[in-house]
């Protein structure tokens, strides 16, 4: 995985920064949104909303035109309320364990892992929905991959999986594989370099 996405990872502007504002930003607007509609505005909101303290003073009407058109609107209010409550109780930084990144509402167990793992450099799991269905082609192949269950299943594989080492790209490598070498449709079975292991093999029509 390390190797395939040392050949074929995106280069992204959130790749480039250890600012956990910056990586927290990334995470909310990709959240159901492509990576081309989310880049310009992710350079226009930093340069209007640098940080946490910035973000949490702004008119929250205002906060809510800067996000448009990137949709799902309850987005910017979460982002808001994230930084106002760094800025409250944090000094205006997040803090980098687990259970304190959950406290904050809007930040899920996907969002903390994101974070950790990219912003703190820690030993921390993800499961978005690329790298969920990754790992449930991969070493599942059968059953429900929306399942509760299911999704518990999921995780606890993605948490065996992470490296001791490497660990940013390894997640990075997992997000890119899912988006761009398997994607929902017409994934590129017979170039994959899992397809020795994959239990879906193959795919492909």
């Amino acid at each position: 995985m390390l190797t395939w996405y040392r050949a074929n990872g995106r280069d992204l502007p959130w790749r480039n920064t250890s600012d956990p504002y910056h990586i927290l930003v990334s995470e909310i607007m990709l959240q159901q949104t492509q990576v081309d509609r989310v880049l310009p505005k992710y350079f226009e909101w930093l340069d209007k909303y640098p940080s946490f303290e910035v973000l949490a003073d702004a008119p929250p009407a205002d906060v809510r035109r800067t996000w448009y058109p990137l949709g799902y609107n309850i987005r910017p209010d979460r982002l808001q309320a994230i930084a106002r409550q760094a800025v409250d109780a944090h000094g205006g930084r997040l803090p980098s364990d687990e259970e304190t990144l959950l406290s904050f509402k809007g930040i899920g167990a996907y969002t903390a892992g994101a974070l950790r793992s990219f912003a703190f450099r820690q030993r921390a799991a993800i499961l978005d929905t690329n790298v969920a269905r990754v790992i449930f082609r991969v070493f599942v192949g059968k059953g429900d991959p929306k399942g509760h269950a299911m999704k518990k299943r999921l995780w606890a594989i993605s948490e065996a999986l992470v490296p001791h080492q490497h660990v940013f790209d390894f997640n990075q490598a997992l997000m890119d594989f899912g988006a761009t070498q398997c994607p929902a449709r017409k994934p590129r079975c017979q170039v994959c370099p899992m397809k020795k292991y994959c239990l879906s093999y193959p795919l492909e029509a």
